[in-house]
């Protein structure tokens, strides 16, 4: 069975326990994008959109909506990530986990992916335009190769 961003989500929280809803969209977000560039494949087939505070999963949002906190994911399943995406979403929790979703929101505006979605629409204004994966690996691919966070 295909991987999907519920799944994703359960095995964040079941690294990091507790976090914001805001922080475990950006998360997932990561680890989509990282995927794309360390193991040349998309993660989970759901669309990531470039909304107001970032970058979110709807199918996630729909689940978490009205929610400040979460601790857990009974939507996914953690065990369906094989040993490569498990290793990419270390990584990402690794690198980003420690952040606080205010950070990692601010860190997305400042990002190629989102600011490219969000072309024409003012900001804090609603979009369910897609981030596309192009976008993704293209610009992620460029840290990695700048030094950055890959």
């Amino acid at each position: 069975m295909a991987v999907s961003a519920h799944d994703v989500a359960a095995y964040i929280l079941s690294r990091r326990t507790r976090m914001s809803a805001m922080k475990l969209q950006k998360l997932v977000y990561y680890a989509q994008a990282w995927s794309l560039v360390w193991d040349d494949r998309r993660l989970f087939p759901e669309r990531i959109e470039a909304w107001a505070n970032g970058p979110v999963v709807r199918e996630l949002y729909e689940r978490h909506r009205g929610q400040f906190e979460v601790d857990g994911w009974p939507w996914g399943n953690a065990d369906r990530l094989d040993a490569d995406a498990r290793e990419t979403v270390d990584a990402v929790i690794a690198y980003y986990g420690g952040r606080n979703a205010q950070w990692l929101s601010d860190l997305t505006h400042s990002e190629a992916p989102w600011i490219d979605a969000r072309a024409g629409v003012p900001d804090g204004e609603r979009s369910d335009r897609e981030i596309s994966l192009a976008c993704m690996m293209e610009y992620y691919s460029s840290l990695r190769e700048d030094g950055g966070e890959g």
